[in-house]
């Protein structure tokens, strides 16, 4: 039954929408809508110019009988500074500063708004390049890594502290902590990581870095490769940081222990998406 173009543009965009990275035929839409090709055609030239007009993402034509479109989300940068001055400002909220330096965050990366922006950012860093997989530590970091793993169509495999039977056999390796310079230990099950993948590897927090240095090394021992790190916030640190190739989106410059308050600043992340357009 043939639908009315309206009606037609509206599913063509929420299917693209739920469907990101996809490669979708012109067949396949017309179809799905008894319409003609050169229907199917002229309407997503209509959503192209929306969705770039509007910062929604890129709708990339493939041509050739395998061809089709593609959507690949994004965000525009005003987008990315607004949202990452209003982080720092609920950041900087009265009594977020916990025991030991460590800033609250769960309330934050429990909203779905705010890991679905958190996700589009991370993911339009690093729409040019090749992503097979997202990799976190357990469990902060999950949510995040999900979010990514959604806009960049990839699976995303969460390093654990401790062994789980349901994993598995595991690789094994110790790390040191950045911030307490304790030896501690992180596992992945074999089965999570392909060898010669591609791999983003993302944080809720860095301080010393040890951790994110860890996850370095389990990857260079499954044979992989790692494509960028990127923190959702970091706090400056006295010291030698374990790494220092990484973007964040928000960085704790200021710390007052006593009245338990804290100032918060973009992190890298402008500077850094400049690098790799330059």
């Amino acid at each position: 039954m043939k639908v009315k173009r309206s009606e037609r543009l509206i599913d063509m965009t929420r299917y693209l929408l739920e469907n990101p990275h996809a490669l979708v035929s012109l067949t396949f839409f017309a179809d799905r809508y008894d319409s003609a090709k050169s229907s199917i055609s002229e309407d997503l030239t209509i959503i192209k110019k929306t969705f770039k007009d509007r910062g929604t993402g890129i709708l990339e034509t493939i041509a050739g009988a395998a061809g089709g479109v593609r959507y690949i989300p994004s965000i525009t940068e005003e987008e990315t500074e607004e949202f990452i001055t209003q982080m720092c400002e609920r950041l900087s909220e009265v009594d977020r500063l916990l025991p030991g330096g460590y800033v609250y965050l769960s309330d934050m990366l429990g909203e779905p708004a705010v890991l679905k922006t958190i996700g589009k950012i991370i993911a339009t860093q690093y729409l040019n390049q090749r992503v097979d997989a997202v990799m976190t530590v357990a469990t902060k970091g999950v949510p995040i890594a999900q979010a990514v793993s959604t806009y960049l169509d990839v699976p995303f495999v969460m390093v654990r502290r401790d062994s789980k039977i349901t994993e598995g056999s595991t690789v094994s390796i110790n790390y040191v902590s950045g911030s307490s310079n304790r030896v501690e230990k992180m596992e992945l099950s074999k089965r999570s990581l392909k060898r010669g993948s591609r791999v983003l590897v993302v944080d809720d927090f860095m301080k010393g870095g040890g951790t994110v240095n860890g996850m370095k090394s389990l990857i260079e021992e499954f044979e992989a490769e790692l494509v960028g790190i990127t923190v959702f916030a970091e706090s400056t640190f006295q010291g030698n940081r374990m790494v220092d190739d990484y973007t964040s989106l928000l960085c704790v410059d200021e710390v007052d222990v006593r009245n338990k308050s804290i100032h918060v600043k973009p992190g890298n992340y402008f500077e850094k998406s400049v690098k790799k357009t330059d």
